[in-house]
């Protein structure tokens, strides 16, 4: 910690928080945030005293860790030469960024669009490609978040589409993989891959392949659960794609720079596709910055025709300088290669010991520092711990867990019946196994609401 614990300061802060700041996703007066004193590495601390091993890296964005020096030096740096520039000048640090994003997509995604962030990311490409093919539908998993803004929240699945959903937006959605909790009934990935696939052409087929502009996936489910395909799927779907016209958008916002151990989770299964949607871990959201990742085939739409879009702050020099320092900063420390190691030898081995000594896990899934367990009241028939969605008292056993978490000094990121393991990608092995081991402790608070 850099700085002694302020009570009072901290009180200051929490009542002008609460006398002036609006909260996303939240009920204002039902709602209580802590505040924050600092933040380096794998942990946050408040006023209090209180220090936290930050497992939910935030908001699953905070790859390269807090406070990473040679990050915060760029952006001081970029910050004395030049603040801000309009997106129609060329200026160097954009250029770099915009070079060493598209040096690491897969395939010929080679032109790259700045946004904000992952929503305007997502809004951004979703119009690329209508305007590309000429087509209006959308196709969407279920099991999804792709952002809260107007077309980005209507491609969501989850529930916090619902209170938005216009039913007008053209979209159509459509279930993926997810063999655990299989809607197609089967019985092993390879059943889940075929049936899954079989149920997206049997959409395709009826929604008219004619209309459908794009389908969109995470390459990895995020929010929703880090549901990891099944080897065949995205290519499956690629050929899909391939055969009908339809652009192919990647959503690589959570799961991409180094989350999955690779530094698009898109190269674990060799799939190029059209488009390509990130932010967060790109500088790890020290500046706002997001991005679409273009292929030759659509850039070539907007050569002679001017693309009708556009951003005031796309490609802000300090966040491109941010992202910069953090892609160097990647490859210069193996930070990439040290997340799939976490991953193979670190978190999984040790959440599936985990999962042997607690009744209340129903499945590990994950790869990485992308990991969820799936919490269940009873193993045999996989009832969620609390229902979909649950609210209020029916949430209570998740959020009992998560109570203990916290007070044993780690931040979880709950979501629904699962909490996932989404740390920093520089956490060390120690930190590691601090945060399982108050997992192990945690756990035994949601065994109590098993059968």
């Amino acid at each position: 910690m850099s700085t002694l614990p302020d009570p009072s300061a901290g009180a200051a802060v929490k009542a002008a928080d609460r006398a002036h700041v609006f909260h996303s996703w939240s009920a204002q007066g039902l709602i209580d945030p802590p505040a924050v004193a600092g933040a380096e590495g794998a942990y946050f601390w408040d006023y209090d005293g209180n220090r936290y091993l930050d497992f939910s890296s935030q908001l699953v964005n905070t790859n390269i860790g807090h406070q990473h020096p040679k990050v915060v030096a760029a952006i001081q740096e970029q910050a004395g030469r030049l603040c801000t520039i309009a997106p129609g000048f060329a200026v160097d640090v954009r250029s770099e960024a915009a070079r060493l994003v598209a040096g690491r997509t897969p395939g010929d995604l080679d032109k790259i669009f700045f946004t904000n962030g992952g929503a305007e990311a997502v809004e951004n490409a979703v119009r690329m490609a209508r305007l590309h093919t000429g087509r209006p539908k959308l196709l969407s998993a279920y099991r999804s978040y792709h952002g809260a803004t107007a077309a980005a929240i209507n491609l969501t699945g989850d529930p916090r589409r619902w209170p938005s959903d216009t039913a007008s937006a053209g979209v159509v959605h459509f279930w993926g993989p997810y063999l655990y909790r299989s809607p197609f009934h089967a019985t092993s990935e390879e059943e889940e891959c075929a049936r899954a696939l079989a149920h997206l052409e049997d959409t395709i087929v009826f929604e008219g392949p004619q209309t459908i502009a794009a389908i969109i996936l995470e390459s990895v489910v995020g929010t929703a659960g880090i549901l990891v395909p099944p080897a065949g799927y995205l290519a499956g779907v690629r050929e899909l794609c391939d055969r009908h016209g339809i652009v192919f958008i990647l959503d690589e916002v959570m799961a991409g720079f180094g989350r999955t151990g690779r530094w698009f989770a898109a190269d674990h299964w060799g799939v190029t596709p059209d488009l390509l949607t990130f932010a967060k871990g790109v500088n790890s959201g020290y500046v706002p910055l997001g991005g679409v990742a273009i292929s030759a085939e659509i850039a070539a739409t907007f050569d002679r025709r001017p693309y009708p879009g556009g951003l005031t702050y796309s490609g802000h020099p300090l966040a491109c300088a941010s992202a910069v320092a953090t892609i160097e900063a990647m490859a210069e420390e193996g930070i990439v290669e040290h997340a799939a190691h976490l991953g193979e030898h670190v978190l999984g081995p040790g959440l599936r010991a985990l999962a042997e000594r607690h009744r209340s896990v129903g499945e590990v899934r994950g790869m990485g520092v992308f990991w969820a367990l799936e919490l269940v009241k009873d193993r045999t028939t996989r009832e969620p711990l609390v229902p979909y969605n649950a609210a209020g008292e029916a949430a209570a056993p998740m959020n009992a867990f998560a109570a203990a978490c916290k007070k044993s000094g780690l931040w979880p990121f709950v979501n629904m019946n699962r909490t996932h393991v989404v740390p920093p990608c520089t956490l060390t092995e120690a930190e590691a196994r601090e945060g399982l081991a108050i997992l192990d402790e945690a756990l035994t608070v949601a065994d109590t609401h098993t059968v």
